[in-house]
């Protein structure tokens, strides 16, 4: 554990994995939630920002980042979520996610309604919501090819370009260094086995659910993202109540990365909203 009482890390021992976590400030909980493939340093711009006003936790999903998991044997994703707010004594939280974190917090959100203040819902997916972008597809397959032909480079490309870069963008336009930051996150996790796990997520799904979300909800869209991804953050708009859609310009799929400041000062502005 870390030395500042205003800052803390340590691990959430769990059947068969362990999950790493970082927390720091005080305030109203605020629980980060990476992406797919990615891990807690992706909110490296959000975690110390956050922390001025709110007890701001991030962590690891099993076999991301610091967070390991010895069993394959399928797990509840939100489960993991609960069982950390219940190691750190958090009865109730504010949830960020992008992409597969977006879609852990909303099934959070239905599985266990009275845990969750507010959601900002970045990029999202959604559990149970078909993918049919012919594009995302194509590169998909050519991820899963590279990653049996042992060509990791190749595939860390085949990722950028789906989740980074997107399907109206070249690669030089997305900046260097977030390039190489986001190629790291992936390919640790690769060499970690992540693929691997047998993950769980709500049954039934969230899609034909998401009327049971009752928490006041920001969703967050790039307009240089994939057509599925502008689906579902469209319906996520139409069908819960308490949701607003913000469309943030010239950004992909992980804009919290590209555009920080813009992006926090978005979800500062939300989470100290009273009402929408």
């Amino acid at each position: 554990m870390g030395e500042n009482r205003h800052s803390t890390d340590g691990f959430v021992e769990l059947d068969g994995a362990r999950l790493y976590y970082e927390m720091a400030g005080t305030g109203e909980p605020v629980v980060l939630l990476h992406g797919g493939m990615l891990d807690r340093r992706m909110w490296d711009d959000q975690f110390p920002f956050l922390a001025q006003h709110y007890q701001v936790i991030r962590y690891d999903v099993r076999r991301a980042g610091k967070s390991e998991a010895s069993s394959e044997e399928a797990y509840v994703h939100y489960e993991d979520l609960r069982h950390l707010l219940d190691h750190l004594q958090i009865v109730r939280a504010s949830l960020i996610g992008l992409s597969g974190g977006a879609r852990i917090a909303i099934d959070m959100a239905i599985a266990y309604p009275e845990r969750v203040n507010k959601l900002v819902l970045v990029s999202p997916g959604m559990s149970g919501h078909p993918f049919d972008d012919p594009w995302t597809h194509q590169h998909g397959r050519a991820f899963e090819v590279a990653l049996r032909q042992g060509n990791v480079d190749q595939a860390c490309e085949e990722f950028l370009t789906m989740w980074s870069i997107g399907p109206k963008r070249s690669a030089e336009q997305l900046d260097s260094r977030m390039r190489q930051q986001i190629a790291s996150m992936v390919r640790q996790s690769l060499a970690q086995q992540i693929l691997n796990l047998n993950m769980l997520e709500l049954d039934p799904p969230a899609m034909g659910r998401l009327h049971e979300l009752k928490a006041p909800t920001l969703v967050v869209l790039g307009d240089q993202d994939t057509s599925d991804i502008v689906t579902i953050a469209q319906r996520l708009q139409k069908q819960v109540a308490a949701a607003q859609l913000v469309i943030m310009p010239r950004v992909g799929h992980t804009l919290v990365m590209e555009k920080p400041e813009e992006f926090n000062r978005l979800v500062e502005q939300f989470l100290r909203a009273d009402d929408l």
